[in-house]
């Protein structure tokens, strides 16, 4: 239990005491160093009821919390507001119950698969796979913090049209060239011929719109995409051709992948393909239609009525028998529950497919399985560029891999501008690129809310001032030097007459399990991150007001020394929990 913890107990029992009032509820905000007090008690809520002022209301209580309970130093009511000064000790303790923080974790034995990545096998991973990634891997490390057995889990969208397009374009234009004769990096090299693919289908579309044929007739009638769709239906027949070239591309693009995901950090516990789970989708189809919970049409497709659901029709079967995404990902829920004892399903996916989950959940309840509302769909916002959004067909996408080098480049250039790393070896100012690079692009990231579209602005995340992620491994960094500069042993201590800025980076770091808690709760990374971010200004703001190198008293700088040590634990364990691997030297 918290200060803030206590004091709303000790509250509630002298509201109790004193009003005969139960269960009321007072706001209790944590001081920053600039106000007077340690926490303000708003006492407005009680106005009403009491009929009274609340100036009147708050010197009461401050007088019944100083006779009633050993909590208080003193209190001040300014504008009807009750401020507090706890005394010492509450401080003292906190921080000895804090210090074990991280080897407390209770399980709560339920089982967790978060769903992240998912990606299609015609195109390398680009900068909305990279929010998608960091957020999914993020919400399973912070679960994981908060007690739950976690499943990383994605699967591979390596069937369809959209693969087929990338291989018919390879078998026209490819000339048999492979990545390593092209010294192309796997997926970039079939993402290549998807673009290619795009490029002669507008121009069979143009010829066809000159010969007279409508736009919609033009793209249907198109030789492309008529051969694609052969190839598909091919594919699903099981043409030994087809298959082995689909096998091929698919083995360029998974090495291409294993690249991206261990440089941005991710990594899957399991992993399903699309190819293996459409089928069993096809079984459902027909398990729905048996139940009379879908309904076929003249032409052969199947689809499911949900307009009394507020939904409308959803195609499941097209008429020809081809799957589509609706019926790989029954399949595909059905078979992650049959297979783990999972208590909840996280789609880690962006909010433009918010209307497909909610007639994915529905059919499966529909369907008879009571684990369909243990379905969440983690809906995020998309990715924008200053000079605007991507498109994968047109090749205007921002490749992730690119996207990392670009990172290193410039924690690079302004490491070096900042003349930090002169007598780092090269391996080592390597390391501090990559991590000050990759770290930025993280917490930048990660700082927005999921829900909330962003503006990724590359030069801006990798400030070292502000709310970025250099800034935060910054003041991880200065508390190693410090610590390294005086041969810091952890010791016990007696108890200090704390300053105001220690107090308050007490309250922090107590701040930490309720965060992981509440992140948890609302699957959330942008709770953890902006945490941090509080934690590293109450520090640098303790740093610069107490001096500790220099303090005489050895148990004042010992008890300084271990409150540092506490806050560079917690800096790193709350960066790890965003992915985010830290450096001891900037």
């Amino acid at each position: 239990m918290n200060i803030k913890d206590i004091i709303e107990q000790k509250l509630e029992n002298v509201i109790l005491n004193v009003y005969q009032l139960r269960d009321i509820k007072l706001e209790i905000q944590e001081n920053k160093t600039e106000f007077e007090g340690d926490f303000t008690i708003v006492t407005f809520p009680l106005v009403k009821q009491l009929k009274k002022n609340p100036e009147s209301i708050g010197v009461e209580l401050g007088e019944a919390l100083t006779q009633q309970t050993e909590l208080l130093e003193s209190f001040k009511v300014i504008k009807g507001f009750l401020n507090v000064k706890v005394k010492n000790h509450f401080f003292i303790d906190q921080f000895k119950t804090v210090a074990d923080q991280f080897s407390n974790i209770e399980k709560k034995n339920e089982t967790v698969m978060v769903e992240y990545s998912s990606p299609n096998t015609n195109k390398p991973l680009h900068l909305g796979h990279v929010r998608n990634n960091l957020l999914g891997f993020s919400v399973a490390q912070i679960l994981e913090e908060a007690g739950y057995d976690v499943i990383k889990s994605q699967i591979i969208n390596d069937r369809g049209i959209h693969i087929c397009k990338s291989m018919l374009a390879w078998e026209k234009f490819g000339k048999g060239e492979t990545p390593e004769t092209d010294q192309v990096k796997g997926d970039k090299f079939v993402g290549n011929y998807y673009v290619k693919f795009d490029q002669e289908y507008k121009k069979e579309i143009s010829e066809l719109l000159e010969q007279g044929l409508s736009e919609d007739q033009a793209k249907k009638e198109a030789p492309l995409m008529k051969e694609a769709q052969q190839m598909l239906l091919d594919w699903e027949n099981g043409d030994e051709k087809v298959r082995n070239l689909w096998s091929e591309m698919n083995s360029w693009v998974y090495k291409g992948f294993g690249e991206t995901y261990k440089r941005l950090g991710v990594d899957f516990d399991q992993v399903q393909y699309e190819s293996n789970t459409y089928i069993l989708g096809k079984d459902l189809i027909q398990e729905g239609l048996d139940k009379g919970v879908l309904y076929q049409k003249e032409d052969g497709s199947v689809w499911c009525d949900l307009t009394d659901e507020g939904l409308d029709q959803k195609l499941l079967l097209r008429s020809d028998g081809t799957s589509v995404y609706m019926t790989q990902d029954l399949g595909t829920a059905v078979e992650r529950f049959k297979e783990n004892n999972l208590q909840k399903l996280i789609y880690t996916v962006g909010n433009e497919q918010d209307y497909h989950f909610q007639v994915l959940f529905k059919i499966l309840g529909k369907l008879g399985y009571e684990w369909a509302d243990q379905l969440f769909h983690l809906s995020y916002g998309m990715v924008e560029l200053p000079n605007g959004k991507m498109k994968s067909r047109e090749g205007t996408v921002v490749d992730a891999d690119e996207l990392m080098q670009d990172m290193f480049d410039i924690a690079k250039f302004k490491s070096e501008e900042l003349g930090k790393l002169e007598h780092f070896t090269d391996d080592e100012k390597n390391i501090n690129y990559e991590r000050i690079g990759i770290g930025a692009l993280k917490y930048f990231m990660l700082k927005v809310d999921p829900k909330k579209k962003m503006l990724f602005n590359p030069e801006e995340s990798i400030d070292f001032n502000g709310n970025t992620g250099p800034f935060i491994l910054y003041t991880f960094a200065r508390i190693q030097s410090l610590l390294a500069k005086a041969d810091f042993i952890q010791r016990k201590t007696e108890a200090i007459d704390l300053s105001q800025s220690e107090k308050e980076l007490i309250m922090q770091l107590s701040n930490y399990k309720p965060t992981v808690v509440r992140a948890a709760e609302s699957l959330s990374p942008a709770l953890v991150a902006n945490y941090l971010y509080d934690l590293v200004k109450s520090y640098n703001s303790f740093y610069q007001n107490n001096p500790i190198l220099i303090q005489e008293d050895e148990n004042i700088k010992q008890y300084r020394l271990n409150l540092s040590d506490l806050t560079g634990k917690t800096i790193q364990k709350s960066l790890q929990l965003l992915g985010i691997q830290t450096v001891n030297r900037m």
